[in-house]
């Protein structure tokens, strides 16, 4: 290496892969050599993989036989900032390194050359004549607003030939242009736009300005009730980052909000930001990867994977709804979003924004320590003013068997509905029915490949397993008995309170939101939008209502269910329903027209349902903080779930009950080990799953006592092992 971070030709370098294989390879620096951080592609065995120069080579074996690294890649390199990030998230997590480079290099295309390309776009002429396929194109290019698709991406978007394109490009419906791979963005204009902001919303943007001009590592909550104007806040700071000639990331937990959110700032700054999320083409995604590298795209706005991309100079991160449990990664790399937005803009001099009506206790009870900054918008924005809450007390309702809607809600939405304001129904369950039962022998039609009940779903006609994804048509015999005609749904969701509204409310424009039902993300911000817009009186969700959507015309919220996420032994019970329930009625009211939010419960009494009747928010993180300090649980502890699991079941139970009993270098920490204990849902996808649960002190170096403990046992090849650090569910 003749100067630092670089090495010449034949000097032997370390390579990472993001190949399954937990180490470094040494190769020899190409012709020309090459910079610390280079993307590279090298041989691996008989194919050609894509790595990054990590360090200088190990050695230590005949240097005749290394390889050389066949090319550098025409990309940024990688800054240390980020390679020390994706390390300490791997050793947190105790991921392997190569699965965390994987995640950072999730954009197709990278060894591309720079060439030229053909892009299709929408263009001025109309069909000779309006087929389905044709329709399919159009509406395909109108509703990625202007974004550009290669040939085959177009193609597989609309479900069409490419034969029908081509001939829309001969009739100029369709543009066909030759266009440079990979262009900057467009620039964006701290100054172009602005709200006028109230007197508290200003404060706290100017706070927050002050802080991102710092140029220092800080992390502050901005809690500001429903409605308040948290976006118009944090974009100030966005402003202040670009004016800084740094880079910001926003992280929204949902990508059916990322519509309103883009014209929002394309309003706010002149120009669109950068896209990241399953929604935007591969095409789209290489040009991002590689302009975030380059410090060619300013305002990136994605889903929780954004926060691995290459940014050349990161200034500002923005979680928004950071409550939100969508930021938890749970298969694969098992990462918290949240967190892992902390540690990466330590190590870049970043600001952390995170953004909550509801904030998690874990954010709360940081910014009660100190650690982080804490401001406050307590009033909504303009003339709005928060909805009034009030609980239906079901056990003085006389509701019909099969029925969930009460008398008392079912009079409040006829009032909404006619003086034409709306209303929304929710209930967090998909589907129709939750179980489907023989009521001639009792059976439950349970998944095939998993310990869970296939949920109906008669839109579709179709039973689901919601864990595995397995579907099967709607039986009509009973599979036990072979009885025909005595199948029965029991239990509401989604699909079956939408019929019980047609028939209490016929003549109603009804709305039905729920994530399996759209066959894409564009198809399910149409939809957002057309209720926004007013085309239904009713509307019904699930879980997805919740997450920040703006409905002019909704003045009523009715909560079928307010108990259902108090079942269970989740220690997160209480705070994730009181979350949801106060994010829910928060959609109530957002305009002139005051708002209410009616619950439907059994259980008035319980202090949950009285926190959020009661608006007393500080007061219920008070005593959700006493109630886990007392436990030693998170944030107050630490915890670490093990999941074991197999096809042979005996032989997992085996293994994790020999790991309960060798917990040596656990107890050393004063760690503790619970289990193990079949998991609640015990077997997905055919693989039996069983649970260790480990709980330490707050201060414990947990990671390496975990390490140390796993090594002790071989793991036979059909046992996968899965450590889960901070776990959010416990299934």
């Amino acid at each position: 290496m003749s100067e630092r971070g670089f090495y010449d030709q034949g000097a032997l370098v370390a390579v990472l892969t993001a190949q399954p294989i937990d180490r470094l390879l040494d190769y020899k620096a190409p012709e020309g050599g090459c910079m610390a951080g280079a993307f590279v592609e090298v041989p691996l065995g008989p194919r050609k993989v894509i790595g990054v120069v990590w360090g200088p080579g190990v050695g230590g074996f005949d240097l005749s036989k290394a390889r050389s690294i066949l090319r550098v890649l025409d990309v940024a390199p990688m800054r240390d900032e980020l390679q020390g990030f994706l390390t300490r998230a791997a050793d947190y997590t105790m991921t392997p390194l190569s699965m965390m480079l994987r995640l950072a290099t999730r954009a197709p295309g990278l060894g591309d050359s720079p060439a030229m390309r053909k892009v299709y776009r929408l263009g001025s002429g109309e069909p000779e004549r309006a087929t389905d396929a044709r329709r399919r194109v159009i509406k395909a290019l109108g509703d990625y607003g202007g974004l550009s698709f290669t040939l085959g991406e177009l193609a597989e978007v609309a479900g069409v030939s490419s034969s029908v394109i081509k001939g829309l490009v001969k009739q100029g419906v369709v543009r066909e242009e030759d266009s440079p791979r990979d262009l900057p963005y467009a620039p964006l204009d701290a100054d172009y736009s602005g709200v006028e902001l109230m007197p508290d919303q200003a404060e706290v943007a100017a706070a927050m300005r002050t802080s991102v001009a710092s140029g220092v590592y800080g992390t502050t909550l901005l809690k500001g009730v429903t409605g308040s104007g948290k976006t118009e806040v944090y974009l100030e700071a966005v402003a202040e980052c670009l004016k800084q000639g740094r880079q910001a990331l926003v992280l929204l937990p949902e990508i059916a909000l990322t519509a309103e959110f883009l014209k929002r700032v394309e309003a706010r700054f002149g120009a669109k930001p950068g896209e990241w999320h399953s929604g935007v083409t591969m095409t789209e995604r290489r040009r991002l990867w590689k302009m975030a590298g380059e410090g060619a795209v300013q305002l990136v706005v994605g889903a929780r994977s954004a926060l691995f991309l290459p940014f050349r100079d990161l200034g500002l991160i923005v979680v928004d709804e950071e409550h939100d449990t969508s930021y938890k990664q749970e298969e694969g790399v098992l990462y918290n979003a949240r967190d892992m937005v902390v540690l990466r803009a330590s190590l870049c001099s970043a600001q952390v924004v995170l953004a909550s009506a509801t904030p998690s206790l874990e954010t709360w009870a940081n910014a009660e320590a100190g650690k982080y900054k804490r401001l406050e918008l307590t009033s909504r924005y303009g003339a709005a003013v928060m909805p009034e809450l009030r609980c239906i007390d079901l056990r003085s309702e006389s509701i019909p068997m099969g029925r969930w809607i009460s008398p008392t809600l079912r009079d409040a939405v006829a009032a909404r509905v006619a003086v034409g304001e709306q209303a929304m129904l929710f209930i967090n369950r998909r589907g129709y029915a939750p179980t489907t039962v023989c009521r001639a022998c009792g059976h439950q039609i349970g998944c095939d490949h998993c310990d869970a009940r296939m949920v109906e779903h008669r839109f579709q006609n179709r039973l689901m397993c919601h864990q595995c994804g397995e579907t099967k048509p709607m039986p009509v015999v009973c599979p036990s008995c072979e009885v025909e005609g005595k199948l029965a749904a029991v239990g509401p969701g989604v699909e079956r309170l939408a019929e019980e509204v047609t028939a209490l409310f016929p003549e109603a424009r009804v709305a039905v939101l729920s994530s399996d039902l759209f066959g894409s993300a564009r198809a399910l911000k149409e939809q957002i939008e057309k209720i926004a817009a007013g085309v239904c009186d009713i509307i019904i969700g699930t879980q997805m209502v919740a997450k920040g959507h703006n409905f002019p015309l909704l003045t009523l919220v009715g909560v079928i269910d307010a108990d259902l996420g108090l079942q269970g032994s989740d220690m997160r019970a209480a705070e994730r329903t009181f979350q949801l329930m106060r994010q829910v009625s928060g959609r109530a009211g957002r305009v002139e027209k005051k708002g209410l939010a009616l619950l439907q419960t059994t259980q008035p009494e319980h202090p949950v349902i009285r926190a959020i009747l009661s608006g007393d928010e500080e007061t219920f993180w008070q005593a959700e903080a006493r109630e886990r300090e007392a436990a030693g649980v998170p944030p107050y502890g630490r915890m670490a779930g093990i999941i074991l699991s197999s096809e042979d079941v005996a032989v997992v139970f085996d293994l994790a009950a020999d790991m309960a009993r060798r917990d040596g270098p656990l107890r050393a920490v004063s760690a503790q080990v619970f289990g193990p204990a079949p998991a609640p849902i015990s077997k997905v996808r055919g693989r039996h799953r069983v649970r260790l649960l480990v709980k330490a002190d707050k201060g414990v170096a947990l990671q390496g006592a975990l390490k140390a403990w796993v090594a002790q046992f071989r793991v036979p090849n059909s046992v996968r092992v899965a450590i889960d650090i901070d776990p959010q569910s416990f299934l």
